[in-house]
């Protein structure tokens, strides 16, 4: 609609219709851009949204009357301010210039806005377009459908707005898809007779899961001797401060929440503590290089013994090869 629309008192109305009429601005009758009554033609006027846009008219001393028109409607007549809107005040009227000033702009104040005088008696109109830059906003309309959503998919997500007028406006929705339980993690466990145990069961769940054991049906509680239940709302255990006999055997994590429940089956097995006996002791074995070893002086000692056997068997022959010869 621009600025005021269509906001005047009626008492004005015929008012209205003279000067229209004198002005000679019916609507929708184009007019003509820096007619040659005005010394300088006027340039289209920018603005940021929410800055102030001034309209100015340049006029000289023959002119008798002058009013600034939104399209069809008046805004100023002279002095005579026709239009309701606050914003739009009246800033100079004088034998050579007739302007007004629209504050806050809003993106729908844009448009044409028409100065008109008489002058000679002969209307003259020049025209200036208002262009107002938009800062960067999300708009309502702006949305991201996400079809079968899954819990993988929520978190954190970003929507900018931009343009080359300002900095990008940043808007953050956090997504949270809820979904039931699913333990992830459930493990069994050894422990000696006599020593602490603890059976873990993890599940991811939103909302966050509530934990119960059981076992052989019965749901075990907090407070029950030697027992402890810790519960987190991703986690749960099942603490045993001095595991017996008859606490071993198969228990059950259930974890729930609105949206649903499941279980799993966890076990707590003995497990023998080692003993003196069944330590094995560490053998230490040392090499000794050829030739430095027992068996190497065993090798040598043969080999002497041999050769001394072999001199006695000579020696008698020796003796009678010389008897013979003398």
């Amino acid at each position: 609609m621009g600025v005021c629309g269509s906001l005047f008192l009626p008492w004005k109305c015929l008012v209205v219709v003279s000067l229209r009429l004198l002005f000679l601005v019916p609507t929708g009758v184009p007019v003509r851009s820096g007619d040659a009554t005005f010394p300088k033609a006027m340039d289209n006027v920018t603005v940021r949204q929410g800055e102030s846009a001034t309209l100015r008219c340049t006029i000289d001393n023959r002119v008798t009357r002058v009013a600034w028109l939104n399209r069809s409607t008046i805004l100023y007549a002279g002095n005579d301010k026709w239009c309701l809107d606050p914003r739009v005040v009246l800033l100079s009227n004088t034998q050579t210039q007739y302007s007004i000033e629209i504050q806050n702009v809003d993106v729908y104040d844009e448009g044409p806005y028409t100065c008109s005088v008489q002058t000679d008696n002969h209307p003259k109109t020049s025209r200036v377009h208002l262009i107002v830059q938009a800062v960067g906003f999300v708009s309502e309309d702006e949305y991201l459908e996400i079809q079968g959503i899954t819990r993988e998919q929520s978190g954190d997500y970003e929507c900018s707005a931009s343009n080359d007028v300002a900095a990008p406006v940043v808007r953050r929705v956090k997504v949270t898809v809820n979904y039931p339980p699913y333990i992830s993690e459930a493990k069994g466990t050894g422990v000696p007779v006599g020593q602490k145990g603890t059976l873990q069961c993890e599940a991811s769940a939103v909302p966050s899961a509530e934990f119960q054991w059981y076992k052989d049906d019965k749901r075990l509680v907090e407070g029950k001797k030697g027992v402890k239940v810790e519960n987190r709302p991703f986690l749960s255990k099942l603490i045993f401060f001095n595991v017996s006999e008859h606490d071993y055997g198969n228990y059950t994590c259930v974890a729930s929440n609105k949206l649903g429940h499941t279980n799993a089956s966890i076990t707590l097995f003995e497990l023998s503590e080692p003993t003196s006996s069944s330590l094995l002791q560490e053998v230490k074995t040392t090499t000794l290089p050829p030739g430095k070893g027992p068996g190497a002086v065993s090798e040598v000692s043969n080999g002497t013994s041999s050769r001394r056997a072999g001199c006695l068997w000579l020696l008698p022959l020796l003796v009678l090869h010389l008897l013979l010869k003398f």
